[in-house]
């Protein structure tokens, strides 16, 4: 008799099991309907604050001691410049000299074998403002420089931002104010209400040129090169409707 039930209780777990997964399926997609995921989104245009310039010049000469009494001629000659320039003193690094021997290829027979060619020294040059218009000046004019016979190659001037940190906070504050309006448009468009936020993750933080045709990348764009800026950020929300 007892066999005669195995059939019976194997087709009541069955009907157990099938009503807990499709009670599962229901309550699942009943979830899903009662939230709203939407993305804020905030950007605000500024102007950089801080200018970092940079050169570099060098000199060549058989004799090590002739190469680097030439090239501190050259630092003494930049620091000057700098100085007539109005340029703070303060704000000038130059750096350390760097030494590196220079061979060229010459024919010995049918091969081709290393020459000594002297001794190539070079020197960094260095402006960290807050003085952006004024540097910005600089930097194009001393070029003036290559005509004192100074080999003097200048970088195209950097542009940064002292305040991001509360700059990217202000820009949280209103993507999130953002992505909530644009939750409440959706719960009263579907005659619900707007209930309780469950979850929430920031996006990457972007800086570009403005009007520019620079790619997002999921590391943060930031953008040097250009003195006025568009920061950008979004915020991902997930609200749960009344």
């Amino acid at each position: 008799m007892k066999r005669e039930w195995i059939p019976t209780v194997i087709l009541a777990l069955a009907i157990v099991m099938a009503a807990v997964v499709l009670s599962y399926t229901v309550t699942s997609s009943m979830s899903k309907r009662e939230q709203i995921s939407v993305t804020g989104l905030a950007q605000v245009d500024f102007l950089s604050d801080l200018i970092v310039w940079q050169g570099t010049f060098e000199r060549k000469a058989m004799q090590l001691n002739e190469a680097y009494s030439l090239i501190k001629t050259d630092a003494d000659a930049v620091r000057t410049y700098l100085t007539q320039k109005g340029v703070d003193p303060k704000e000038v690094v130059i750096g350390a000299v760097e030494i590196r021997k220079v061979f060229t290829e010459v024919p010995m027979g049918d091969n081709l074998v290393q020459k000594f060619d002297g001794y190539q020294l070079s020197q960094t040059v260095k402006i960290e403002s807050r003085n952006v218009d004024h540097i910005e000046m600089v930097s194009r004019e001393i070029s003036e420089l290559l005509n004192t016979g100074l080999a003097l190659q200048s970088e195209v001037p950097k542009y940064y931002y002292s305040k991001l940190k509360d700059l990217k906070i202000d820009l949280l504050n209103k993507a999130s104010a953002d992505g909530m309006e644009r939750a409440k448009a959706i719960a009263i468009n579907s005659g619900g209400g707007l209930g309780k936020l469950y979850q929430a993750s920031m996006g990457t933080f972007q800086i570009t040129a403005p009007n520019s045709d620079e790619e997002y990348t999921w590391g943060g764009a930031f953008n040097t090169t250009s003195r006025k800026k568009t920061a950008s950020i979004t915020v991902k929300m997930d609200f749960l409707v009344r």
